[in-house]
C-alpha cells in the first residue's frame, strides 16, 4: 500500500482556503486518489466540540488557554483522524494546522513574544506529524474583508478581531513561510483565478505524489 500524504492549507481570513479545499478533493480524486478532507480547529468529535468553545464560545480563554485548547484538539484529530487515513494510503487534506497556532496565538494574540512561540513550537514538536507539503494563500487584505462580507456567514472570533490582530497575522504566517521555505509554497490568490489557482495546487501535489 502507498503511503500517505499529508497537505495542509494555510493563510489569514478570506484568502480562499475553503474554496480550493473544496476543488482540490473534486480534482484530486479525478485522479484516482483516495482523498480524506478536513479542517482545523475541529476533524474529530471531540475537537468539533472544542471548536466551537473557541471559536463561538460566549467566554473567550486566556491566550495560554487558548493555545493549550487548539492543541488539545488538535492531538486528538491527528491521532483519531489523521494519522490512520495516512496510514491506510490516504491523501489527507487539513484546511489548517500547526502553522495557524504559530501566526495567529503566536504572532496575532502574543505579538511574537517568545514564551509564546517556544509554548507552540515544544507543543508542535511533540505532535510526530509534520506536513509534506503547505500552501500558504496570501491577498491584499482589503479584498479579503469584501469576499468576507460577501459570503454573509457567521462570523467567529478571529473574524472579529481588529485589523492590528490581522497584520500581526499576515505578517506572522510571512515570517513562518521564510522559515520553512522548503515545505510552504506561497500562493497569490488575487492575481490568479479560482481555477488557476486550484491547477497550479494539483501539479505541485502530483509531483510530490510521484515520488512518495
Amino acid at each position: 500500500m502507498a503511503s500517505g500524504l499529508f497537505i495542509t492549507l494555510e493563510g489569514g481570513e478570506g484568502v480562499g482556503k475553503s474554496t480550493q479545499a473544496r476543488l482540490l478533493v473534486d480534482a484530486l480524486r479525478s485522479h484516482g486518489y483516495d482523498v480524506h478532507a478536513t479542517r482545523e480547529p475541529g476533524g474529530s468529535p471531540a475537537a468539533e466540540a472544542l471548536r466551537n468553545l473557541m471559536l463561538f464560545g460566549e467566554a473567550p480563554l486566556s491566550t495560554r488557554a487558548e493555545i493549550l485548547a487548539h492543541f488539545a484538539a488538535r492531538f486528538d484529530h491527528v491521532d483519531q483522524v489523521i494519522k490512520p487515513a495516512l496510514a491506510a494510503g490516504q491523501i489527507v487534506l487539513c484546511d489548517r494546522f500547526t502553522d495557524s497556532t504559530l501566526a495567529y496565538q503566536g504572532y496575532g494574540r502574543s505579538m511574537g513574544d517568545e514564551s509564546i512561540l517556544s509554548l507552540i513550537r515544544m507543543l508542535d514538536g511533540n505532535l510526530g506529524l509534520q506536513p509534506d507539503r503547505t500552501f500558504l494563500l496570501e491577498t491584499p487584505r482589503e479584498i479579503a474583508r469584501q469576499r468576507l462580507v460577501a459570503r454573509k456567514a457567521p462570523t467567529d472570533r478571529y473574524e472579529q478581531a481588529d485589523e492590528a490582530f490581522h497584520a500581526r497575522v499576515i505578517a506572522g504566517f510571512q515570517t513562518i513561510a521564510g522559515q520553512n521555505a522548503g515545505r510552504i509554497r506561497r500562493v497569490d490568490t488575487s492575481s490568479l483565478s479560482v481555477e488557476d489557482v486550484n491547477s497550479l495546487i494539483v501539479r505541485d501535489i502530483l509531483a510530490i505524489r510521484a515520488h512518495v
